[in-house]
């Protein structure tokens, strides 16, 4: 299933690269550099508008960052193996939404040597469906409407929510529910900042809540 939804996702930037005026070598290139399709989506259009590299090079990275805080909090499954130590820095460069998300869930209940085998099996699979939509995306564009194709994009979101739709930590489902809320109307007050303010205030929300409902005497616990 991530093959597929990484693949749909990417199709969508494929095709938006394409309506950017970049080549297909370079929208492939990006896929596999870039990696994060917040960063991606940055990339195209403001390379579409004519910016300087440099305005483009900053606006990628600040839409990646949010892999900093995600790759800290794996750390503790990788803590002990040496070859994850290694090639940790490869490990970082090929973490996406979906390998982060799988990971966390799944890794805590393997034995210690295999976390890293299936992590990086699933990195390639990812990356492999990314580099293929992405390809897919920008040839097929002339085929298609572009607002269907690029619609794709969303898959990807819509199926990270599935992912955390089973996780059984309170914190977690607070963060969802107050960021589905109020994102929208973050949206209509500033579409360039709403997203990360939206994701700044309901991860702060949900982690000040979850604090006070685990302090309060005789609170709920999940």
């Amino acid at each position: 299933m991530p093959f597929f939804m990484v693949l749909a996702s990417m199709m969508g930037f494929g095709s938006l690269a394409r309506e950017s005026g970049l080549s297909l070598g370079v929208s492939v290139v990006s896929s596999a550099t870039v990696w994060g399709l917040p960063g991606q989506v940055a990339f195209a259009e403001l390379f579409a508008v004519g910016a300087p590299v440099l305005a483009i090079m900053l606006a990628s990275s600040m839409a990646n960052l949010r892999f900093l805080p995600m790759s800290m909090s794996m750390l503790p499954l990788f803590r002990t193996d040496q070859r994850a130590w290694r090639w940790r820095y490869i490990l970082v460069a090929l973490m996406s939404i979906n390998t982060w998300a799988l990971t966390l869930r799944h890794g805590p209940a393997m034995p210690q040597d295999q976390r890293f085998h299936y992590y990086m099996g699933l990195c390639i699979t990812c990356m492999t469906g990314g580099l293929i939509g992405t390809a897919l995306g920008y040839l097929l564009a002339v085929s298609f409407p572009f607002f269907v194709i690029v619609s794709l994009i969303y898959l990807n979101p819509v199926y990270f929510i599935f992912l955390f739709s089973g996780v059984r930590h309170r914190n977690c489902i607070l963060a969802l529910l107050i960021g589905a809320l109020l994102g929208p109307l973050f949206h209509l007050i500033s579409p360039d900042w709403g997203l990360p303010f939206c994701g700044i205030i309901a991860g702060s929300a949900a982690f000040w809540i979850d604090k006070r409902m685990k302090a309060s005497p005789g609170g709920p616990s999940l």
